[in-house]
């Protein structure tokens, strides 16, 4: 039996020495990264600005894989299940990890037991725009529109139950008005709908609006967050608009299947802060409406934790669900 026990432990010593020169050399092989939204939206031009950096750092090419549907449930819960082997990765927003599990039940995947979290990469505010001959031009106006025809207003959102979703439902609930959800498949489609009037307003993501702001195809009223954003700054925020303490802003974050080995997840993170602090990385997401933010998991997981009671308070008083 002795001599058992010490085979057993001179084959365990021999593992996890095995494993941690593998750990010691990765990445020995490209790197995917799920993104579970489509190509062109905000959280894929983001990883596509991070990619450029990201990969030289690692020695390694990072392999987007888009995998859009369910307001990102879809990309979120493939991650989920993907082998955690350090080489697959991927991007969790508020929709996928805060929202969906605040609004769904049957969620097939758990957004902090199955993850491991590595790190915020930045906060987004949304822009609330309108058509560009809509009769308002400020957030009140707006209200007292949305007001004399309840109802009567639409806005665009990335699906039922996204955080553009929950974006609309937070200012109907504060302002007081009814205003109805119409879901997109792309922001694309979304802005240009809006630009010309087919939709009244939308809480749209940065990198799709910008240009269409700058060129007046349509009307930037406020910006979701609790600060005014460095690229819009002469959009007031909707808090200070009338409706304070409003605030919807979106996250973006790396994470990886759980039980992906501690040592690569905390490598990724040291990779990240160091890209994350350089300044033309800091300009190039600032570019399109980012705000630079590393973090430690515990800090990730505490956004999480805070956004999923944050929007199932929301949902239990407006009834919102994921149908």
């Amino acid at each position: 039996m002795r001599s058992l026990a010490l085979v057993l432990f001179a084959l365990s010593l021999t593992v996890t020495g095995a494993s941690a020169q593998n750990d010691a050399n990765w990445p020995t092989k490209p790197i995917r990264v799920v993104v579970p939204f489509p190509a062109g939206s905000f959280a894929d031009i983001t990883t596509r600005i991070l990619q450029q950096k990201l990969g030289p750092r690692l020695g390694q090419q990072l392999v987007i894989d888009n995998r859009s549907g369910a307001s990102g449930n879809i990309g979120a819960d493939v991650l989920a299940k993907s082998a955690p082997d350090g080489y697959n990765f991927g991007i969790a927003t508020n929709s996928t990890h805060a929202v969906a599990k605040a609004l769904n039940p049957n969620l097939p995947y758990d957004p902090i037991k199955d993850f491991a979290l590595v790190s915020l990469i930045g906060d987004a505010p949304y822009v609330l725009i309108t058509a560009p001959d809509l009769a308002a031009n400020s957030v009140q106006e707006l209200i007292a529109l949305a007001k004399s025809k309840p109802g009567a207003l639409n806005y665009a959102s990335a699906g039922p139950a996204s955080l553009a979703h929950l974006a609309g439902a937070l200012f109907a609930q504060m302002s007081g008005t009814q205003i109805t959800e119409v879901p997109y498949r792309s922001s694309a489609q979304s802005v240009l709908d809006t630009s010309e009037g087919r939709i009244e307003m939308q809480f749209g993501t940065m990198a799709p609006v910008l240009p269409h702001i700058r060129a007046g195809r349509v009307k930037a009223l406020g910006v979701t967050s609790r600060k005014r954003a460095e690229v819009l700054p002469d959009v007031p925020t909707i808090d200070e608009s009338g409706l304070p303490g409003y605030e919807a802003s979106l996250w973006l974050a790396v994470v990886a299947p759980a039980s992906t080995p501690p040592a690569i997840v905390a490598r990724m993170a040291r990779e990240l802060k160091e890209v994350l602090g350089q300044s033309d990385m800091i300009e190039a997401l600032k570019a399109q409406g980012i705000e630079a933010v590393a973090s430690t998991p515990d800090e990730l997981r505490a956004r999480i934790e805070r956004d999923i009671a944050k929007w199932r308070k929301l949902a239990t008083e407006t009834g919102i669900t994921m149908q």
